[in-house]
């Protein structure tokens, strides 16, 4: 069993920038493929970046490319999503998501990950 807590939302302004963190628990997540999810209100769940537990190879949502960045710190069993120039279309909360060897064409399907945090809030006002 694998426990996930985000943490680092937070209400800012476009062109604004933060830093994400989903700390895990119950076991090591270097083997875990991980992701970044976000739900803006009255839409479904939808892929934002993923980090492979194979040499870390990230992708990303068309959206948040050259603005987000994903990594991970095994020693520190933490995954983060530095999120840069915020627009307002990236509000919604953000989960982040643990998955045990997810194939390269499924990163972007919530049904393929096992574990999921309880979400953190990012508000960006225009």
């Amino acid at each position: 069993q694998v426990q996930l807590v985000e943490s680092g939302g937070g209400l800012v302004q476009a062109g604004g920038s933060l830093r994400l963190s989903c700390a895990a628990s119950g076991r090591t997540l270097s083997r875990y493929d991980m992701g970044w999810f976000r739900q803006a209100p009255g839409k479904e769940r939808e892929f934002v970046a993923v980090v492979t537990s194979w040499n870390s190879v990230t992708y990303y949502t068309d959206s948040v490319k050259g603005r987000f960045t994903i990594s991970r710190d095994n020693a520190r069993n933490t995954v983060y999503l530095q999120m840069n120039n915020l627009k307002p279309e990236d509000t919604a909360v953000y989960y982040c998501a643990a998955g045990l060897a997810v194939s390269s064409s499924n990163y972007y399907y919530t049904n393929e990950y096992d574990y999921w945090g309880q979400g953190t809030q990012v508000t960006v006002s225009s």
